[in-house]
């Protein structure tokens, strides 16, 4: 298979023999979006990127990974001009400041908040709306997103080292998993589908009863009747059963500038 560049992020995280090669995926750009918005290329001071942090701002995660990534004058640098801009659209918010309707007795049966429950003002309004946005988070789920379509464009060619590849792998996080069923909707016919079903779910099915196997080892090694035994492949069970479970990998030290 001669690999184009669109297409070595992918088969790299396949050859990595990860748990999960969308985990290793999204890793990799997370910390080049971390990289790209605070690192040594200084983004941050070009006009156009500081625009679109200005107006997506970040998440809760992101704002603690800015901060322990270490450059801290670019992350005053971009929270001066963000929180200017958020200043000025809270202020609009708050001078045209309208109170949420109650909804309508069928609608008051159906909410679960009670009979006292109304709609968002205006203001709160706008407030959830801007906690929902992050500029690192765009940046991610763009690429991932053309990682997946890379993904089924080579099962759909049946490309023989990408087959090997995803055949050979150990499965993938259930999150993960469920992208990957969901995306074969939109990039797959129902045959292609059929096909690759019949190669994920026995990996799953396999890599689920590892995990618990591994797990419940790890356990049995703070038994003094196996504190003798091999730790065999579940020294690091309880991180990779929780990246298994949500995603991610949360043994990671922090990300910091390098």
């Amino acid at each position: 298979m001669k690999e184009q560049l669109y297409t070595i992020p992918l088969m790299d995280a396949l050859r990595a023999d990860e748990e999960c090669p969308f985990c290793f995926i999204r890793r990799n750009l997370e910390q080049h979006a971390i990289d790209f918005t605070l690192g040594s290329g200084a983004s941050y001071m070009e006009d156009d990127i500081r625009a679109q942090t200005d107006k997506a701002g970040f998440c809760r995660e992101h704002y603690r990974q800015m901060f322990v990534y270490g450059n801290r004058l670019g992350s005053a640098l971009i929270m001066e001009t963000h929180l200017k801009k958020m200043s000025t659209e809270l202020k609009k918010q708050m001078d045209h400041y309208s109170s949420g309707s109650k909804p309508s007795l069928v609608g008051r049966l159906r909410r679960t908040g009670g009979p006292g429950e109304t709609e968002k003002n205006n203001v709160s309004a706008w407030i959830s709306w801007q906690l929902g946005s992050c500029y690192i988070c765009e940046q991610i789920n763009q690429n991932y997103e053309r990682y997946l379509a890379t993904f089924f464009d080579l099962f759909k060619k049946n490309e023989s080292e990408f087959i090997d590849l995803l055949t050979k792998a150990k499965g993938y996080c259930i999150p993960h998993f469920g992208d990957l069923l969901e995306s074969a909707q939109r990039y797959l016919n129902e045959k292609e589908q059929k096909r690759l079903r019949e190669i994920l779910f026995p990996q799953m099915e396999n890599s689920l009863e590892r995990m618990i196997g591994d797990v419940d080892w790890f356990q049995k090694k703070f038994d003094y009747r196996f504190k003798d035994a091999e730790w065999k492949n579940s020294k690091d069970a309880v991180q990779r059963a929780m990246q298994m479970a949500g995603s991610g990998y949360p043994a990671d030290p922090p990300y910091e500038q390098k």
